[in-house]
Parts: structure tokens; C-alpha cells; sequence
């Protein structure tokens, strides 16, 4: 006999349609454009599984070898783990309406407002820290929301054990967790500080996150060298102003339910038990908003909004029609937007589709890049194009060399190298050598055999260091799409070395090495 299925589930059926379709429609675009610099990147640390990186802790790194060693290195393979997480987080933004007091209605609009959301789009349909930054935050405010509504002291613990995982993904959550110490001390929950549950959740946090910690002791604690440098080279382009408004663009149509639910939760009397929520909202994007953080810091905030402002939008709107009405139009109006969350078209088709909008209404959002210039397509566009043409060029310059053991291909930046070690698998091609992100860790100190030939890649003509040391240097190829961010990168063939080029390798690693 078939059992009769759960009263639970059959009520939560319409949220995971929901989830489903959310899914569904990030794996259907995942092949319009190719791999990302970044997913280059973390597919390269998942070969070399470390309690930390250079610019990240372990977690997206182990995450990238299980997904290699169970799928594979393809585009889908790389991308479905994020895109199994924007179901995840449509059912989990769900759930949240539910803890505020919501029904099915507010359930199925909470869903809606996150799977439409331009953030929601974008974010999980590429293998980043980002993805799990968004869900460790939302669960982080699931679980102590959990702990309001029932004053169990175990959730506690739970939520200390899902800080620690969040910590091994980004260290930027530690931006929440400072807002919640200075915030519940000015509230009735200051009683968790007395709870063996609290304390016994701060270690359990602890202890996961303790490998990270003496990772970045042992190495020196590059993560110091990495806020320095992106404080340098990116953070100081970031306008405050721009950073402000940017929280309406990320959230696009679904910023009726993010600004309704902030002011559900400071204002409404029946959000009482929830108020310091809404305080912590505005410590986190006030906080960042001063250091000059990236505007999409903050995404994690967003989901719980979402359900807030369901909950809000539930109790005010009361005739049958007009509730199933509102949540098609926030899916209708999102349409036109959807190509600035995810890629629905070709490269050539969003170049259009970007054209038209700078045309037609005098719009470039988005086209801005980290160093403030403007380009054809959005800056995570750009830098997912001409990596399979790179790693093809790459291939055919390092057929060209007779005696591979005493070669190897060295490239100037991470994209590069991740496009050698990556989609330079189905060539057979060697681990690139960098001393860019992570792979200044992996390099050889010294070759054995001595290097007779190089392939070269870099997004500038080879130097006087490099054309002085081998006689011969020839370009083979390079990246021909005016539209990549990497346009014009060139692969070189370097042969016929005037010396043994161990002794310039160490004088070029020295710095390195140190």
C-alpha cells in the first residue's frame, strides 16, 4: 500500500515548484557563456584540498574536489552545485515567511521574491563563495529566528555550529556576528550570554573554524595582505553614494518586498519579538556602507527581507484576486531585467541587449568594472569569455615543444591559470605555474630537468626579462573576442634559453619565496 504522503509536504508543494523551476532555469542558462575567471580559479584550489587559500578560506576549494571527483570538470558540473542552491534558498526564504507568522500565501511570495531577485539570478549561477555566503547568512537568521519564536536554548548550538561553517566560506559574515554582540546586549535575549547552550555553540564555531585559523597563523596571515590589497586596488573606487542605491538594483522588482519587510520589522507591533532583526540590517549596511565594501556585501541580509515583507504585504492585502495577482506582477515587470542577473542570451545577443538599454533609456548600470571604466557587457560577463580559445592557443604552442619535460606554461594572472589547469585538461595539458591567488603556493622552486622551452601567457607583450633570457619568442595566438575582459591576452612560445634558466628562476622567486 502506498502511504499517504506527509501533511507537510503536500502543504509545501507549491514552494518547491518554485525551488524546482529555480533550479531548472539556472542550469538551462549555464551553457551561454563559458567558465568565469573565478570558477577557474576555485576548480584549480578543489586539486589542491587545504585548510586555506589565499584570498578565501577552505570551504568553496573542497567543495570544487568533490564536485570534480563526483561530475567533473564540465561547465554544468561547475555550475549545478550553485544552482541546486537557489532552490535551497527559495524554500529557505519560505520557511522564514512561515517563522514571522506568514501563511501559504506569504510562503509562496517570499519564494517568488527571492527566485526573481536580481541577486538571486545572478548569484547562483556561478561557483563562487558567494552562493554560500547568501545561504549561511539566511540560515544563520533561520536558526536564531528558530531560537526567538520557541526560547529553546538549543538552537543556540546550532547556530554556533553554522557560524563556524560560515567562517570556513568568507570571513565577511564576522561583519553580522559583530552587529549581533553589540545589538542583543540592548535587548531581552541578552539572557543567551548566560546559557551553557551559547557558550557550548561558540565552541563547536570555534573548533570548525580553528584549521582555518592556524592555516592563516602559519602562512603568515595573508588574508591581512589580501583586505590590503583589495582596499588598494578595488575598494577605493566604491562611492557610498552608488554603494546605497545599489541595494535597490541588486534586489531589482523584489525590492517591494525588501523595503516592506525592513520597515515591517522596526515598525509593526507585531513584529515586536523581531525588532532587533531590523537593527542588525541596518548595522550591517551602515557598517559596510562606511569601510567602502562591494554593494553585493550585503545580499546576505536580503532573503530574510524578502520574507518580512511577504509577511507585511500578506496582512494588507485581503481580496482573493489582488494576492495572486501581486506576486505575477513582481514576475512579469522582472522580465525586461533578467539578463542583468543571468545569462539568458549568447555574448553577442547581451551585447545588444546592453546597447539598447544605454540607447534607448541612457542606462550603463552594471557595464562599470572594479577599476571604474566602462565596457560592452557587465564585468562577470566579460570575464566569461575566451578562456576555452586561451586553453585551446595554449594547447597548440605546447604541442609545438619536442621535449615536454623540460617545459612548462607559466601565466601572468589567475584566469589564465585556471584556463591552462582547468579546460587544459581535455588537451592533457600540465598544471599552469602563477604567482597569482593561490597558485604562488604550488609553484616549483626548482626544475628538474632544467627548462629548455616556456609557453607564455600574459595580457601584455613579453618583458625585457623574458626576451633577453631565450633567444627565440614567438607569439602563437591569443584571445580575439572584443567583448572578453582578457581581450587581446597572448600565448607565447619562449625557446632556446641563453643560460640555465633554474639560476633565473630562483632570482625571479626570490620575493616569492620570501
Amino acid at each position: 500500500m502506498i502511504k499517504k504522503l506527509p501533511d507537510r509536504l503536500i502543504s509545501d508543494w507549491p514552494i518547491l515548484l518554485i525551488a524546482f523551476f529555480n533550479v531548472i532555469i539556472h542550469m538551462a542558462v549555464a551553457g551561454n557563456f563559458e567558465y568565469h575567471r573565478d570558477e577557474l580559479l576555485y576548480f584549480s584550489l578543489g586539486a589542491h584540498p587545504a585548510a586555506g587559500y589565499a584570498t578565501v578560506p577552505p570551504l568553496i576549494g573542497l567543495t570544487a574536489r568533490v564536485v570534480q571527483i563526483v561530475f567533473g570538470y564540465s561547465v554544468y558540473a561547475v555550475r549545478l552545485v550553485p544552482a541546486l542552491f537557489s532552490g535551497i534558498m527559495t524554500f529557505l526564504s519560505a520557511r522564514i515567511a512561515k517563522e514571522l507568522g506568514g501563511s501559504r500565501y506569504a510562503m509562496i511570495l517570499s519564494a517568488v521574491g527571492m527566485g526573481i531577485s536580481g541577486f538571486g539570478l545572478r548569484t547562483f549561477c556561478m561557483f563562487q563563495p558567494v552562493f554560500y555566503d547568501v545561504f549561511f547568512w539566511t540560515l544563520c537568521l533561520y536558526v536564531l529566528l528558530k531560537y526567538v519564536n520557541s526560547s529553546d536554548d538549543r538552537y543556540l548550538l546550532s547556530f554556533g555550529i553554522v557560524a563556524g561553517m560560515a567562517l570556513l566560506n568568507k570571513y565577511l559574515v564576522g561583519v553580522m556576528f559583530a552587529g549581533l554582540l553589540v545589538i542583543i546586549p540592548f535587548t531581552r535575549y541578552r539572557k543567551i550570554f548566560a546559557s551553557k547552550w551559547f557558550w557550548a555553540g561558540i565552541l563547536c564555531g570555534f573548533l570548525i573554524f580553528l584549521p582555518n585559523i592556524i592555516w592563516q597563523v602559519r602562512m603568515g596571515l595573508p588574508v591581512i595582505n589580501h583586505m590590503s590589497e583589495l582596499n588598494r586596488t578595488q575598494l577605493v573606487h566604491v562611492n557610498r553614494l552608488v554603494f546605497f542605491l545599489e541595494q535597490f538594483f541588486m534586489c531589482s522588482v523584489s525590492s517591494v518586498l525588501a523595503v516592506a519587510g525592513i520597515i515591517y520589522i522596526l515598525v509593526n507591533r507585531k513584529a515586536a519579538s523581531y525588532r532587533f532583526f531590523g537593527f542588525l540590517v541596518l548595522f550591517v549596511i551602515v557598517t559596510l556602507m562606511l569601510l567602502r565594501g562591494k554593494s553585493y556585501y550585503t545580499i546576505g541580509l536580503y532573503p530574510f527581507l524578502f520574507a518580512a515583507g511577504a509577511v507585511s504585504y500578506e496582512g494588507q492585502i485581503r481580496k482573493a484576486w489582488t494576492r495572486w495577482f501581486f506576486p505575477l506582477l513582481l514576475v512579469v515587470a522582472s522580465l525586461p531585467f533578467l539578463p542583468l542577473g543571468l545569462p539568458v542570451m549568447k555574448s553577442d545577443g547581451m551585447v545588444k541587449y546592453f546597447n539598447m538599454l544605454e540607447k534607448n533609456y541612457g542606462i550603463e548600470m552594471g557595464r562599470r568594472f572594479e577599476d571604474n571604466s566602462i565596457h560592452s557587457l557587465p564585468q562577470d560577463y566579460a570575464d566569461m569569455i575566451g578562456w576555452g580559445q586561451l586553453a585551446e592557443v595554449a594547447d597548440s604552442a605546447w604541442k609545438m615543444i619536442d621535449d615536454k619535460k623540460s617545459a612548462f606554461i607559466y601565466c601572468e594572472n589567475y584566469g589564465q591559470a585556471g584556463a591552462v589547469t582547468v579546460i587544459g585538461k581535455k588537451y592533457g595539458l600540465p598544471e599552469a605555474v602563477c604567482f597569482s591567488e593561490s597558485f604562488r603556493y604550488w609553484f616549483p622552486h626548482t626544475f628538474d630537468p632544467d627548462i629548455k622551452s616556456m609557453v607564455y601567457i600574459n595580457n601584455r607583450e613579453p618583458g625585457n626579462d623574458v626576451k633577453t633570457f631565450f633567444r627565440k619568442v614567438k607569439r602563437i595566438g591569443g584571445i580575439t573576442d572584443p567583448n572578453a575582459r582578457e581581450y587581446g591576452t597572448g600565448v607565447y612560445l619562449c625557446l632556446d634559453p641563453v643560460d640555465s634558466f633554474n639560476r633565473f628562476w630562483v632570482l625571479r622567486t626570490q620575493d616569492m619565496i620570501r
